[in-house]
């Protein structure tokens, strides 16, 4: 596959099946992900694959997390996180490193880790593996991060749910990037004098 074809043409696939990508598939995705702009060259992320029974850990972890929110329909909400590892065959749970860095901010270092799963999930797509990137409030709860044994200076900034598309994917709908970009016309002498 060709590389514009992949940035131009991925999809999130939301219904994935067995099989989860083999040894080698994953091999090149994580090398992809490796790939990352990355200032200062700290890469800063890790992965974590749960696979096989180690999806339903997982989603007692979610559910004891749904459970300490409470509120109305709180039943619904633990079901729903105790079943959310289940819907792929693979979860790699992204992880972004903070590491302290007198020139690369930590915001610059989480960017970097989001660029290395939008690394992945195009190494994905190439493959013909159905990928969907999911966070949710639950990503951030300290005893999701605790649970899976993340350091203060850690953070997850998603789930990434691998397996086979159940269907074939939907095409891309083609974004125009008409109203994102704009030239800028430089500051005037007034700009420059406040």
């Amino acid at each position: 596959m060709e590389a514009l074809e992949a940035l131009l043409e991925r999809v999130s696939v939301g219904r994935l099946v067995e099989p989860a990508p083999d040894a080698r598939q994953r091999q090149i995705l994580f090398e992809a992900a490796m790939r990352a702009p990355d200032h200062g060259q700290l890469r800063p992320w890790r992965f974590l694959t749960v696979e096989g029974q180690a999806r339903e850990a997982l989603g007692e972890l979610l559910a004891t997390a749904a459970a300490q929110k409470g509120g109305e329909s709180n039943q619904a909400a633990i079901d729903k996180a105790r079943a959310a590892p289940l819907r792929a065959p693979l979860v790699v749970v992204a992880i972004a490193v903070v590491q302290p860095h007198p020139k690369v901010p930590a915001s610059e270092q989480v960017l970097a880790a989001g660029c290395a799963v939008h690394g992945l999930l195009l190494a994905a797509y190439a493959q013909g593996i159905g990928a969907m990137w999911r966070s949710g409030e639950l990503s951030f709860a300290p005893s999701v991060a605790a649970g899976l044994g993340l350091g203060a200076h850690e953070q997850i900034i998603g789930f990434i749910y691998l397996g086979t598309p159940a269907n074939p994917p939907r095409p891309a709908s083609r974004l125009s990037p008409d109203g994102f970009v704009a030239p800028w016309p430089g500051s005037s002498a007034d700009d420059a004098a406040r």
